[in-house]
């Protein structure tokens, strides 16, 4: 194992940062998703596998919730409470498994897609036990146990104000380090962060698309930026249009900025596919005369985007000619170019993957796919993907009709995390080459737990009145 001194230096950052507004645990997990090529080390006997700082912040937690001194009861509580939770426990113990019989049950049957440990790239070959196998099921039972241990922390804790703050931390940290990748770019003095770098990636950082400076923030390539950039834009649009926070409307018109000139296709489409439910909701206001100054101020926004952009159409008509460029290279021509077929063979032969084990899956890290959805079909199976569409619709219905037994302000940060998570579900649907659905799944998982048993338990002490009286009651 070889400790990365840049590594270590960021998490000593976050750590005083996190110790100055005691926000320690919590904050500091979700502020370290923003570096999403620092590692903390190399692990020369993994292939080289470079875990990224989360992961330190990650087993913080998990070992900090584990030394609590009635942890077993607590745990206990948790597990009583919350039946995802158990299914989540499910899908850990069939990873396992999987990960370490299905590449020697199935080994030569059938073709997959894995990283080559001569060079860099993914090659074609044989089903069998690989790296992979052991460090993409580690990230998966880390991600599954922060859960855990958030649930029982959340639950005791009530701490859903810690989630807050750590999430605006995270969204902001990424905003800015975009921001400064971009000048950086901008005025030719190339990458300034590449000091942070530090895991074993293939660094694409200088890369151009259509003329433009492709912008990769604090990740390897700008597609990963984009698509956080997705999951981050989510959760600061859904918490203004909940509360009003000024701060998290601004941050949301940067960080929107920086998905526009990310030249990210992943971005791209994922920010089309999320205006989709913005647009219905800006209909059904519109048409219920429920439209508040916010929603004028989107539609007000965007009649002028389109005014503007006409005129300038007008007066000359070939501004526009390099966004069509980018726009073509990046979306409409994506599929046929050759990262675009490549990527779509990856999927074709995972799918046969999956027919070739018998529907059992080639086990977690055995294969890599260009698709989040056919990743945890091929690798996990037809059991593994049951379990975890449960666990997805439980992150999709949220609170559901248990919103009205807990605060507006709790609503809003549950909300907020649960259109991230759903967002970065996305974007891994669009390019992601793992099973794994990323920490902020776990994350979104356990908040939402956490949350009904706390609106279920409101709703037995206080019975069935919704009123800012019960609120008062509660929170005030």
């Amino acid at each position: 194992m070889q400790p990365s001194l840049m590594g270590i230096v960021v998490c000593c950052c976050i750590l005083i940062v996190g110790y100055r507004s005691r926000n320690v645990l919590v904050g500091s997990l979700v502020a370290s998703l923003a570096f999403g090529a620092t590692a903390i080390a190399t692990l020369t006997f993994l292939g080289n596998s470079s875990p990224l700082i989360y992961t330190f912040f990650a087993a913080l937690l998990v070992t900090a919730v584990a030394a609590r001194r009635q942890v077993r009861r607590e745990l206990g509580d948790a597990m009583g409470s919350m039946r995802p939770l158990w299914v989540l426990g499910g899908l850990m113990l069939y990873a396992i498994i999987g990960a370490w019989l299905f590449p020697r049950l199935f080994a030569g049957h059938a073709s997959v897609f894995v990283q080559s440990t001569s060079r860099r790239g993914v090659v074609e070959t044989a089903l069998g036990p690989v790296s992979g196998n052991v460090s993409q099921t580690g990230y998966f039972l880390l991600g599954g146990l922060t859960a855990i241990a958030l649930s029982v922390l959340l639950l005791r804790s009530h701490g859903l104000e810690q989630v807050r703050r750590g999430f605006i931390l995270w969204c902001s940290l990424h905003a800015g380090m975009g921001l400064l990748d971009l000048l950086g770019k901008l005025s030719g003095a190339g990458d300034l962060l590449s000091p942070i770098r530090t895991a074993s990636y293939a660094m694409l950082t200088n890369a151009s698309e259509g003329g433009f400076a492709r912008i990769a923030g604090a990740y390897s390539e700008a597609s990963a930026f984009g698509g956080v950039s997705l999951a981050c834009l989510a959760f600061t649009f859904t918490y203004w249009r909940k509360t009003g926070a000024r701060y998290a409307k601004w941050l949301s018109a940067t960080l929107l900025l920086l998905i526009i000139l990310s030249t990210s296709s992943t971005a791209y489409v994922g920010l089309a596919i999320l205006a989709v439910p913005v647009s219905i909701s800006l209909v059904q206001a519109t048409i219920s005369s429920r439209l508040g100054p916010d929603d004028f101020a989107i539609v007000g926004v965007l009649a002028a985007m389109v005014v503007v952009g006409l005129a300038i159409h007008l007066l000359d008509p070939g501004f526009f000619d390099p966004f069509s460029r980018l726009i073509e290279s990046t979306v409409i021509n994506k599929g046929t170019s050759a990262s675009g077929v490549e990527r779509t063979y990856w999927n074709t032969k995972s799918l046969q993957a999956f027919s070739d084990t018998g529907g059992l899956g080639v086990g977690m890290g055995s294969s890599r796919a260009s698709s989040w959805p056919i990743a945890v079909l091929s690798q996990l199976g037809l059991l593994g993907a049951a379990m975890m569409t449960v666990l997805l619709i439980v992150v999709a219905r949220g609170t559901g009709g248990l919103s009205a037994w807990i605060d507006p302000e709790s609503d809003a940060i549950v909300s907020s995390v649960r259109a991230c998570a759903l967002a970065g579900v996305i974007a891994g649907s669009l390019v992601s080459g793992t099973a794994d659905p990323g920490m902020v799944f776990f994350i979104a998982l356990a908040v939402v737990s956490v949350s009904r048993v706390q609106a279920r338990r409101n709703r037995v002490l206080f019975g069935p009145r919704q009123s800012e009286n019960l609120y008062a009651t509660l929170w005030r």
